[in-house]
């Protein structure tokens, strides 16, 4: 997610001459994008913690004395108490990003205790060329949010996976049926944000009474069917947050 983040903030114009990544291994880097092993001399100004969560407790120490200005936190389940506790900085700002930032269609949430108005601006800057970005007012509202938006890219390809196979058993040639999945689902999507009415609606209105769309829904409608699967896969992702903030603390 770090990686996709950054090569999408120099695809926005960010002069990697300013950006300095911190990872003791080899990963690939966009040009110009300075790469160290550890921490360097000198207090940055927006520290982007971009690791697993289960990397936590080793990487602290190394950047415990770095004290940035802003330290944004992409990780997921951990919380803004903890973080500060580990590596100290004058303000914390978390964040949940999705992987269609690296496109800039992403979404971003993000929340911080801290009330400085600066500290704010610095953020949404820093996300804006990301996608859409909106503030929670709850920093518990991330569990709902890691399920939803932060998972979610991972639920909607299981979904088109499922289209594309379901098309195929039907005697569609597998290759054109992903084709026709994807960008049903991306025109689909792309509708719905352009739309003044909710995705309920919009279902309705494709499915005319007796036509094949309502054939259809009447097997995700019977019984729930589909919203206590869905409900069940994002308390499942939920649950999964809480518990990377219990083990965090």
């Amino acid at each position: 997610m770090g990686g996709a983040m950054l090569a999408r903030w120099i695809a926005d114009g960010a002069d990697p001459a300013n950006i300095v990544a911190i990872d003791p291994g080899a990963p690939d880097v966009p040009a110009g994008v300075t790469l160290v092993a550890a921490p360097p001399e000198g207090r940055p100004d927006v520290l982007v913690l971009a690791i697993k969560p289960q990397l936590l407790d080793a990487v602290a120490p190394s950047l415990a004395s770095t004290n940035p200005d802003v330290l944004v936190s992409i990780l997921a389940g951990v919380e803004e108490a903890t973080l500060a506790a580990k590596i100290p900085a004058r303000a914390v700002v978390r964040a949940m990003p999705n992987l269609p930032v690296a496109i800039g269609r992403g979404v971003v949430a993000l929340h911080t205790t801290s009330d400085d108005a600066r500290v704010r601006d610095v953020a949404e800057a820093l996300m804006a060329p990301l996608g859409l970005v909106e503030w929670i007012a709850d920093e518990a509202l991330f569990h709902a949010v890691v399920a939803l938006s932060g998972s979610g890219p991972g639920f909607a390809y299981r979904f088109i996976e499922a289209m594309a196979a379901g098309a195929a058993a039907l005697g569609l040639p597998a290759a054109m049926a992903e084709r026709f999945a994807i960008a049903t689902v991306e025109g689909a999507a792309a509708l719905a944000a352009d739309s003044d009415v909710g995705p309920a609606v919009l279902a309705d209105r494709v499915a005319s009474p007796g036509g094949t769309t309502r054939a259809g829904l009447d097997v995700l409608d019977h019984g729930a069917a589909m919203r206590r699967l869905v409900a069940d896969t994002l308390t499942a992702a939920a649950r999964r947050s809480a518990e990377l903030a219990e083990a965090a603390r």
